[in-house]
């Protein structure tokens, strides 16, 4: 248990902080919806405040629905996040590593909420008409997470049947 909880702790305090500097630096120079080209023509920093969940999701609701939404589940989901890492072994670095990810993004993005209300965006992708919604390292964190995790459970789950069927097969 000890290596778990000094990665989750190492990992996601690494990618709080880079978020935090990163959104700071981004709040203290730039003007909001201001856009600057890095890798023209399909990436700018853009100062963008999103209201919403991931892809400005519930940014039209109530605010206070969304207040009270936005405040409850980041601590729920770390909590979930701890419940589920304590029963995942040591050997399992992969999913050590997502969890730790997506517990640093979450708390990366409870962070803005708590200061702003809402949580800085920055990261724009967008090629000819296609514009993907700004976003930020803990978004990147929690994305990546998820992905691992997925990942994870399709090739085991994968394995596991390729086995069972292995094993079925195997004449009397």
């Amino acid at each position: 248990m000890k290596f778990k909880i000094v990665f989750l702790i190492a990992w996601s305090s690494v990618l709080i902080a880079l978020d935090q500097l990163t959104k700071i630096y981004v709040h203290t120079h730039f003007q909001l919806h201001e856009s600057v080209p890095v890798l023209e023509p399909i990436f700018n920093l853009t100062y963008v405040r999103n209201f919403g969940a991931a892809f400005g999701f519930l940014a039209e609701s109530h605010p206070t629905f969304r207040k009270i939404f936005f405040m409850i589940i980041p601590p729920l989901a770390v909590i979930i996040i701890l419940s589920i890492l304590k029963t995942v072994s040591e050997k399992d670095k992969w999913q050590i590593f997502a969890l730790s990810s997506i517990f640093g993004g979450a708390i990366g993005n409870y962070i803005d909420r708590l200061r702003f209300g809402y949580v800085i965006d920055f990261l724009d992708f967008h090629y000819l008409q296609f514009v993907w919604p700004a976003f930020n390292i803990a978004d990147s964190a929690i994305v990546c997470g998820v992905c691992i995790l997925m990942f994870q459970m399709f090739f085991e789950k994968k394995s596991t049947t390729s086995q069972t069927a292995t094993t079925t097969n195997i004449p009397s």
